[in-house]
């Protein structure tokens, strides 16, 4: 007999339900409008991820925003719409279950339970697979420099300058995100923070460094799982190309021994990180430039010596900020090194990127770095154009002649622009002072400036420069001490390249 199916408080029969099993199940995914909009979810998201199989299964995206949308986005929406399809045949079920009040038992309902279960039961085990597979990807996808750099805008100074460090290849969470759940936990907090304020465009221009923002992994769950402090043991020879602005570019180097040192050597990262020593000390800003008061402790020899910067006091110090030293109180950019323009154009020239032989090429590549420019794209096409025409203009013999020399020195000045400057987000040359040294910014004289003493004066933290190196040469034309080590005519052929 056909049974009545209530409509809108009416009773009117149904030849279609009688003995069609599946038509209850088609019911429930039909008779709501969430559970209808939830399959919607669910068929856009499998047919998106399937579309973005043959990425998937090359291993890596090309593009960032790409791997949002894959690994992220996809997986939200076929959640969402599993959710809204079980809530909208809860509801379905309700309203049948009304129904049903008015009608006979609905026939062979074994069968209807059963597919039912296995319905469920197959669709969730593909989901389950589909949905993991987009969660591991996901989380993945999250860890790469590739996403934390190119993602979101506002950190690409902090990427261009990671791209081009010595820690290029090690992941951005190997850093910025202590081990442990607590430390993952903290750092997706903090990335939510963050996310909500560019979305509301709350961020700091130019943005601000983990040392500033207090959000610093300690070094020794970072750094030393590396560089640990027993094996600092080395000394170092390092050689520094300068270069003047007239039209033959006269070359000098300086070459040093650095101490190093550490273990038994002493030497720089023995005197502040050897075994027993610790060095404590007090910051006026949060960039930590101003260093007014330091704490030397040895726990070895029980030896503790405190020295206040002159016109400090032991009680403006207090309410200050402390701080026990680490591997990033000196290497505060080991990763996202900005450059200064003298220092990328002597480098860039004295290792053949420019060549030195191409006459004012060091005077006229500062004129176009300090330049100002509306937006980097802007610097990328002026800087090779205007010297171009200086050169043709000034040497017309060497534009024509020395084109692609011209055109190759141009690409690495403009190199240089783009990855130390981006006028949008109002980093500049200096913007981000490097503590390792003392010749471009503080560094190493925020402590080491004869100025800090000990209360009776009869101690002070030396600023003796044979503590930290050697000069073997200083500003000299042709160092003779790289003839004896063998490296004067590697170095003299790579300008030549």
């Amino acid at each position: 007999m056909p049974r009545a199916v209530a409509i809108e408080g009416d009773s009117v029969p149904d030849p279609n339900m009688s003995d069609d099993p599946k038509r209850p199940i088609l019911m429930l995914l039909t008779s709501h409008w969430v559970s209808m909009l939830g399959v919607a979810l669910v068929t856009t998201a499998g047919f998106s991820w399937l579309f973005a199989l043959p990425t998937q299964l090359r291993g890596h995206t090309s593009n960032p925003y790409i791997g949002i949308v894959v690994f992220i986005l996809i997986p939200i929406v076929l959640v969402a719409g599993l959710i809204l399809i079980a809530f909208g045949m809860f509801l379905a079920r309700r309203r049948l279950e009304r129904m049903e009040k008015e009608l006979a038992v609905l026939p062979n309902r074994q069968t209807y339970v059963r597919r039912i279960v296995i319905f469920f039961a197959v669709t969730t085990a593909a989901n389950i697979v589909i949905g993991t597979q987009g969660t591991y990807r996901a989380v993945e996808h999250m860890e790469t420099a590739q996403f934390c750099g190119q993602s979101c805008h506002v950190m690409k100074p902090e990427f261009s300058a990671h791209q081009n460090s010595p820690h290029a290849n090690v992941l951005c969470v190997d850093c910025h995100v202590a081990p442990g759940a607590t430390g993952w936990l903290e750092s997706k907090m903090a990335g939510s923070q963050q996310f909500i304020d560019v979305v509301f465009n709350r961020f700091h221009r130019p943005i601000e460094s983990a040392m500033e923002t207090n959000r610093l992994v300690p070094s020794r769950l970072t750094c030393e799982q590396c560089h640990w402090p027993q094996k600092f043991d080395s000394i170092k020879l390092r050689v520094i190309f300068h270069f003047q602005d007239d039209a033959a570019n006269t070359q000098t180097q300086t070459v040093l021994t650095m101490l190093t040192g550490g273990g038994d050597l002493g030497g720089i990262h023995g005197k502040h990180l050897g075994a027993g020593v610790e060095i404590h000390y007090a910051a006026a800003d949060a960039k930590r430039q101003t260093i007014p008061w330091v704490e030397y402790r040895n726990q070895n020899t029980g030896e503790t010596r405190a020295f206040l910067a002159d016109g400090s006091t032991a009680q403006s110090v207090a309410s200050l900020p402390h701080h026990q030293m680490e591997c990033v109180d000196c290497h505060n950019r080991p990763t996202h090194t900005f450059e200064l323009p003298e220092r990328a154009v002597d480098e860039a020239m004295g290792l053949g990127r420019i060549s030195p032989t191409l006459p004012y090429v060091k005077k006229k590549a500062i004129e176009l770095l300090k330049a100002n420019y509306a937006s980097n794209e802007e610097a990328g096409r002026s800087i090779p154009a205007k010297l171009a025409g200086f050169y043709r203009g000034s040497y017309p013999a060497v534009s024509s002649q020395r084109s692609s020399e011209i055109a190759h020195a141009a690409a690495e000045i403009a190199a240089i622009y783009n990855r130390n400057v981006f006028p949008d987000l109002k980093v500049t040359w200096g913007t981000y002072p490097n503590n390792l040294g003392h010749t471009d910014f503080p560094g190493c004289f925020r402590c080491h400036d004869g100025s800090h003493s000990t209360s009776d004066k009869k101690a002070t933290i030396t600023q003796d420069c044979n503590t930290c190196h050697e000069p073997l040469a200083v500003e000299e034309a042709s160092p003779g001490v790289l003839k004896t080590i063998g490296l004067a005519d590697r170095i003299a052929s790579l300008q030549k390249q």
